[in-house]
């Protein structure tokens, strides 16, 4: 019996745009009744083909998708605000983690988390925003 796909159900593709893309669906998932009572979460995802034409099936047998962590942004947006310059100087001018190595990325990384910290209380997220201009 067939597993149904999770996310994208295309694995194959002719490597065009616009309308001289074609998308096939060549491959599928099968599993046996055994199969299915000793793993009864697994999940087929359809990655993205990277060296080939076809898209590699990547079968987690627990059932678990783990998001990916959003890459930090800096946002234009916060160039107008005053609070966000304030931010960025006091994590820079700390003398905190002036004495361990790699202080610039120690630095840089807490700019990113305090900046995120205060881009979420000053704005809220991304997506109830989103939904409000809608």
């Amino acid at each position: 019996m067939e597993i149904p796909n999770n996310g994208r159900s295309f694995t194959w593709s002719n490597q065009r745009c616009n309308d001289k893309a074609i998308l096939e669906k060549f491959d599928q998932t099968l599993s046996s009744l055994e199969w299915s009572f000793l793993f009864p979460k697994t999940i087929p995802i359809i990655d993205v083909a990277i060296v080939s034409d076809h898209s590699p099936i990547i079968l987690l047998v627990n059932g678990v998708v783990k998001k990916a962590k959003k890459d930090f942004k800096f946002e234009s947006r916060w160039l107008i605000e005053e609070e966000c310059s304030q931010v960025v100087k006091e994590e820079w001018e700390s003398k905190e983690n002036d004495s361990s190595r790699g202080t610039f990325r120690v630095k840089l990384r807490r700019t990113k988390v305090n900046l995120s910290k205060w881009n979420k209380e000053k704005f809220g997220t991304t997506s109830l925003t989103k939904e409000i201009l809608q």
